[in-house]
């Protein structure tokens, strides 16, 4: 049995016919489902069954994930051709059963041609293009992001698609977005185990596209999800010392609080959209954005206001000083963006 890092994950081929093996760990319900299933017993530890199609491995899971429910991730499973194979990888049962019934989106993680759609960010002052943030996207457009990562998180295939991510990212610079233009780039701290080995990848592409590591902004998603300060530390270090940027998305939501931004320094914070919606006419969100803004003053910290959609918002942040801003009132996310996408009409309107 061949047990791999999660870093390293490789999506499960789902043979049309093969043999699905369960190791049941001595737990009485699998084990009477297996044998309700009519599953061969190799030993007390070792269920094997041989499917015919696809559709007959989709019924043996369906079965077993309804009599077990929730605690499919507590058992070890393989899905092989030969009855008795040689060493093989192991899954979880809730992993084979994601990858069976997800086999399509699967395989356009894999194998699909993705595009990154850029969001202008603008200087607050002036105005001007600051930068665009890098937004994944389906070329055929056959599925909608929000999907795409959602069934890549189910799967274990986070780390493929935002290593794919990244490199579409900054690949899609060239001959768009020129030098000086910050790109924003979203990736996911719980998919780096390593950061030296698995943003390995990452600095090979910046070379290969011969991008200025000074233009990419990395910025942390998934905050709320972090409890390892200083691992998200070693990070942000690491890809300081290649000469980019970091930025943490959402603050002020979950994780995101305030108290990590001495910690962590980062060189831009955006604030999470629940302070920016009616920030005008919301005492509490003025409070709090106000309090952000001193404290990143302190720090050198560059703030930036995203999911910005109104005007009234936009002059708002603009009177109290934030520095950057993002949002559909400035443009929404385009596979052709324009320097002056921010056109003569809304800096009017912004007062600009």
């Amino acid at each position: 049995m061949v047990n791999y890092c999660r870093s390293c994950f490789q999506p499960l081929k789902i043979h049309n016919q093969g043999f699905l093996s369960i190791f049941p760990s001595k737990h009485d319900k699998l084990t009477k489902t297996l044998t309700k299933l009519y599953f061969k017993q190799v030993n007390t530890n070792h269920f094997i069954k041989a499917f015919e199609s696809k559709s007959a491995l989709k019924e043996f899971l369906s079965f077993i994930h309804y009599e077990l429910g929730n605690t499919l991730e507590e058992f070890k499973g393989a899905i092989h051709q030969e009855e008795v194979p040689g060493p093989f990888e192991s899954y979880s049962l809730q992993t084979i059963y994601e990858h069976t019934f997800h086999e399509n989106t699967v395989n356009i993680i894999k194998n699909g041609e993705f595009i990154s759609y850029l969001q202008p960010i603008i200087n607050m002052d002036s105005g001007d293009i600051y930068g665009y943030e890098s937004l994944l996207r389906v070329k055929d457009h056959s599925i909608f992001p929000s999907q795409l990562f959602e069934v890549a998180r189910k799967t274990e295939m986070h780390s493929i698609l935002d290593k794919k991510a990244r490199e579409i990212a900054i690949e899609s610079r060239t001959n768009r977005i020129p030098q000086g233009i910050k790109s924003f780039i979203n990736f996911l701290p719980s998919t780096i185990y390593n950061p030296a080995h698995c943003l390995k990848h990452t600095f090979q592409i910046v070379e290969k596209y011969n991008v200025d590591p000074n233009d990419l902004v990395f910025e942390v998603v998934e905050t709320e999800k972090i409890h390892d300060v200083q691992h998200l530390k070693s990070i942000l270090e690491t890809y300081r010392e290649h000469g980019m940027k970091v930025a943490l998305d959402d603050v002020g939501a979950g994780y995101s609080t305030l108290d990590m931004l001495s910690k962590l320094r980062p060189d831009y914070i955006k604030i999470d959209r629940m302070y920016i919606q009616d920030c005008h006419i919301s005492k509490d969100n003025q409070t709090f954005l106000l309090g952000v803004m001193n404290l990143a003053k302190e720090l050198g910290i560059t703030v930036l206001g995203e999911g910005i959609e109104t005007k009234e918002e936009f002059q708002f942040l603009k009177e109290i000083g934030i520095d950057l801003a993002q949002g559909y009132f400035i443009g929404k996310p385009s596979p052709n963006p324009s320097l002056l996408l921010f056109d003569k009409e809304h800096r009017q309107l912004a007062g600009l």
